[in-house]
């Protein structure tokens, strides 16, 4: 028997390919697409993924307004925050933080699902959110691919 059809391949810094990503989210609910977009950064949709390395793709959120949320979560879930001073914690609704930046809610979810460490802060500047269809990352030549496939 041949033992070397056998060796575990783990990828590195050199031998990763990485590719950037267009995901419209118009229409999607906001769990779906951030669990989603964060297994395209981590890597976990190629075969060579490797817990230890970045080795996923560059991914660019367009239309981040118009996310959808199912029930009564616009009014209901909130986002905790804290200044950093006694008595500095402040909340918002998500309604509230759409009217006020709709780019962040997608990033709050997407950065929730990485990994708490320095490989996750890592990961989440793979990502590029944008409100409404222009983005700036037109010469990287982006693939426009569809989540529903994934």
């Amino acid at each position: 028997m041949d033992t070397l059809s056998y060796k575990t391949i783990s990828a590195n810094k050199a031998t990763v390919s990485k590719e950037w990503l267009l995901v419209d989210a118009e229409g999607e609910t906001l769990g779906r697409l951030a669990s989603k977009v964060a297994k395209i950064l981590r890597g976990k949709n190629k075969p060579n993924f490797t817990p230890h390395v970045d080795c996923g793709d560059n991914v660019i959120v367009i239309n981040a307004e118009k996310v959808t949320l199912s029930g009564n979560k616009w009014q209901t879930k909130t986002y905790i925050r804290h200044t950093g001073y006694p008595g500095g914690q402040r909340s918002q609704t998500a309604i509230e933080m759409l009217e006020n930046n709709p780019a962040r809610v997608v990033e709050k979810s997407i950065k929730g699902m990485l990994p708490k460490n320095r490989l996750g802060a890592e990961l989440f500047r793979n990502l590029k959110v944008y409100v409404g269809p222009e983005h700036n990352q037109e010469a990287q030549k982006p693939k426009a691919i569809n989540l529903k496939d994934l």
